[in-house]
């Protein structure tokens, strides 16, 4: 039935009344989502990076144990984007990246001290406040992200939805900044932990999952991938950027992911 109403209502018109459901579903949380004061900051930064890299390009950087394979210091100088916990691979490269993002409210629960210390632009969802302190100097800026409502956002001061990696925010973010060509290393597409998608799970030792064996080690509570809406959300950010004349490439080392033209590392630089 759903699908024989779309094809009787005009795109825009669909579009308007399936935004319009989404928000009836998050009235509740909309007064605090854009008038709390760190989210209203929050905008604030948004508004200032809005397009403010038009025609440079960036790299997203995933936790894939391929980044052991792959030669990080060639980006030392480029814009790059971090997710999660990244950062401990920061003393090996020798810097930092230029932004960082992390949406899973398992990881900043139980990393929240390790990303106040960090200096770069962080993104966290806006969900993740109850994490810091009222007290907090240097708040990051919130993102207002969701689970549902399948869309690329253009404009990252609204809502994102986070397609079951923070890889998409980061796709949506890029966008927003205005990078015209958005490079993937690092994102394996490709998880040795098998199990229900989303799942909660506590790590037992080692993580074999990503670049650092310590990522989601021992003790470490996580949720299993979702690969398959990944890939929607990877798909949807791909349209979304040619349309734009941008493009979207993957140059992670052996990755099982296939949405986006695959190039050598190496011929980048």
């Amino acid at each position: 039935m759903k699908n024989t109403l779309k094809s009787l209502i005009p795109t825009p018109l669909w579009n308007l009344a399936r935004d319009a459901v989404i928000t009836a579903r998050h009235l509740p949380e909309l007064p605090a989502a854009y008038l709390h004061p760190w989210r209203k900051e929050s905008m604030d930064a948004l508004g200032e990076l809005k397009d403010k890299y038009k025609g440079e390009r960036c790299f997203i950087i995933g936790n894939g144990p391929s980044l052991r394979d792959t030669d990080v210091s060639k980006l030392k100088g480029e814009y790059t984007f971090g997710m999660n916990r990244i950062y401990l691979a920061f003393e090996e490269w020798g810097f930092q990246t230029s932004f960082l993002a992390s949406v899973n409210d398992l990881v900043i629960e139980q990393c929240v001290d390790d990303f106040l210390a960090l200096d770069m632009p962080r993104f966290f969802s806006w969900r993740s406040r109850k994490y810091f302190q009222p007290s907090t100097s240097n708040p990051p800026n919130f993102l207002y992200t969701t689970y549902d409502g399948i869309k690329f956002a253009h404009d990252a001061r609204y809502r994102l939805w986070e397609g079951a990696t923070v890889t998409n925010v980061c796709l949506q973010l890029a966008y927003h900044m205005g990078f015209e060509q958005a490079i993937l290393i690092g994102v394996d597409h490709s998880f040795k932990s098998k199990g229900e998608a989303n799942k909660t799970v506590t790590s037992d030792g080692d993580d074999p999952n990503h670049f650092d064996p310590r990522y989601f080690g021992k003790g470490f509570r996580w949720q299993l991938p979702d690969l398959d809406m990944s890939e929607v959300a990877y798909a949807m950010a791909r349209i979304n950027y040619e349309q734009d004349g941008r493009e979207i490439l993957d140059a992670t080392i052996g990755g099982k992911l296939t949405i986006f033209i695959k190039v050598d590392y190496d011929s980048l630089f």
